[in-house]
């Protein structure tokens, strides 16, 4: 009997004790839950309580705007030609391969070169054997004068020793030999000879110089940090001066090439930044004026000129691109206004964060047109004027309501 009490007061002890565990895990939910919804709720009330900068959208007189077609080209493109006759021994890659400033890019043979290189230096050889033996014998000239020889004059049949004493001072007193002419005519034969042999030792060094710059030729090098873009021949080919065997460019900047109207010139400068539509998902950047060509095409009519893309701009060279330029022969027209700081940038589309009178934030895609001298936009499409648009907004700002 003990014992059935003592397991009934065990059983409700154990369910009290589980329901007492349960309880305190509810309540610590709770006080979670309740902590977390006041953070959001002070959260929110921040947001709501945050103070945006606005400014109204202005509606301002401004020139037509043209749609112009162009070619995003990189940065900069060189076409490496062959300097040398011969055959394409190696290419180091494929279009789109990046190589550094410096690195061979393709090689020609050299066989033909190495052979006159190796004639060069057997002529240097040679050269210098002769002005060295052309040296000796001017510096004998000097010591031991030819003229003085016994064996200058044949003796008319007499002794040597008799043709030195006497019939060589015996002709000079005649006027038949000038001996001091004859001994600087020696002299100057053999410093001519001297003169001739260093002529023909820099000749042979001259030739040497061009067949080394023949040899630098038979390799194309990289200019700068870059990729190819195009390969022109293969392994195996035979080429001449002038053949082109790739094109290199730097990529990691992107220009756009744009053939613009002579009327539409006078509206650039250098510097000046304009609006661009890229052929990648109808991606809006600004683009900067970055070069105008001083001459117009007389055929077309046309100047060229580049416009800098912002960095990491989608797409590569050769791709489809336009861009919009203010035409000051035509008429002006009315067109909103707003500062470049409110512009937001999410995707590839340009727009704006506007606050309403009660306080509403809602968020419109706009269509740029050109930007002004003082820092602001003109807006195509997305504003009507008269809006206020917040400038630097938040991150996290979104649409909705903000008060």
């Amino acid at each position: 009997m003990r014992t059935k009490k003592y397991s009934e007061v065990w059983g409700m002890f154990r369910e009290n004790s589980v329901l007492h565990v349960k309880f305190k895990a509810w309540t610590v939910l709770s006080t979670v839950f309740v902590a977390s919804l006041t953070v959001a709720q002070g959260v929110a009330a921040g947001v709501a309580a945050a103070e945006f900068e606005t400014a109204p959208v202005a509606v301002e007189e401004i020139g037509k705007m043209t749609t112009l077609s162009g070619t995003v080209v990189p940065y900069k493109e060189v076409s490496l030609a062959a300097q040398v006759a011969g055959q394409v021994t190696f290419i180091s890659g494929a279009e789109g391969d990046a190589f550094l400033q410096g690195a061979v890019l393709v090689t020609i043979s050299d066989d033909s070169i190495q052979a006159q290189r190796r004639a060069a230096m057997a002529d240097i050889a040679n050269g210098q054997a002769a002005l060295n033996n052309a040296q000796v014998q001017y510096k004998r000239e000097l010591i031991s004068p030819r003229v003085n020889s016994i064996t200058g004059m044949p003796g008319m049949g007499m002794p040597a020793l008799f043709d030195q004493y006497f019939t060589r001072n015996f002709s000079s007193m005649g006027g038949n030999t000038y001996p001091g002419v004859e001994r600087q005519a020696d002299l100057y034969n053999q410093y001519a000879s001297v003169n001739q042999a260093q002529g023909r030792l820099r000749q042979a060094h001259a030739s040497l110089d061009v067949l080394n710059a023949s040899l630098r030729d038979t390799r194309a090098l990289a200019p700068f940090d870059g990729v190819i873009t195009q390969k022109l021949v293969e392994e195996g080919d035979t080429v001449q001066p002038g053949q082109q065997l790739v094109r290199f460019a730097y990529t990691d900047f992107l220009r756009l090439e744009v053939e613009v109207p002579v009327r539409l010139v006078s509206g650039l400068e250098k510097g000046m930044m304009v609006p661009a539509r890229l052929d990648v998902r109808g991606a809006s950047v600004m683009a900067r004026v970055a070069q105008i060509f001083p001459m117009a095409d007389v055929s077309g009519h046309t100047v060229t000129v580049k416009f800098d893309l912002p960095e990491g701009t989608a797409g590569g060279p050769g791709m489809y691109a336009e861009v919009r330029l203010p035409d000051q022969s035509d008429q002006f027209q009315a067109a909103p206004v707003v500062p470049v700081e409110a512009l937001v940038w999410r995707g590839s589309f340009p727009s704006v964060f506007v606050l309403d009178d009660a306080g509403n934030v809602s968020l419109h895609l706009v269509r740029l047109g050109v930007a002004l001298d003082d820092g602001r936009m003109t807006i195509l499409a997305g504003l009507k004027g008269g809006e206020n648009v917040i400038l630097n907004p938040p991150a996290g700002l979104a649409s909705g309501s903000a008060k």
